[in-house]
């Protein structure tokens, strides 16, 4: 159960290494869109994890900013400090989400099921060889 205290950190501790990966890091490791998508606090504040997002480039390319990162959370957690206001840093940890990449491939399996559903089906057994009750035939006579 998450607490006020510790949704407000995790938004605070989201900004701050948002603006911090934009700002303040230079490393040319860190390739294409990274972006945060989710912080999780401990409810002692002790320990946070957050999830990276890093779109646009191919998956190794994607480890690579992922280390380069994890690489620069003493410099990240460092202006974390002088940005939270309170008597203990949280300890970031830093993991790539998957969620983006699985919602994707799901909407890629939506779509190619939409386009089985939407070509045209064969012609069904009626309409190539005529009714297939003799009934009908009779009837349409008269």
């Amino acid at each position: 159960m998450t607490t006020r205290r510790t949704e407000k950190i995790a938004r605070v501790i989201k900004e701050s290494v948002s603006h911090t990966l934009l700002t303040r890091l230079s490393d040319p490791r860190i390739q294409g869109l990274v972006t945060i998508t989710e912080v999780e606090v401990t409810p002692d504040l002790r320990q946070a994890v957050v999830y990276l997002s890093v779109v646009g480039v191919e998956p190794a390319a994607r480890q690579l900013t992922l280390t380069a990162i994890r690489h620069a959370a003493g410099v990240i957690q460092t202006a974390l400090g002088r940005t939270l206001t309170s008597r203990y840093v949280p300890h970031l940890r830093f993991e790539a989400d998957q969620k983006v990449t699985k919602t994707l491939e799901t909407l890629r399996l939506i779509e190619q099921a939409r386009e089985e559903w939407d070509k045209p089906s064969e012609p069904s057994r009626e309409n190539a060889d005529g009714p297939a009750d003799p009934k009908d035939s009779e009837d349409e006579k008269q």
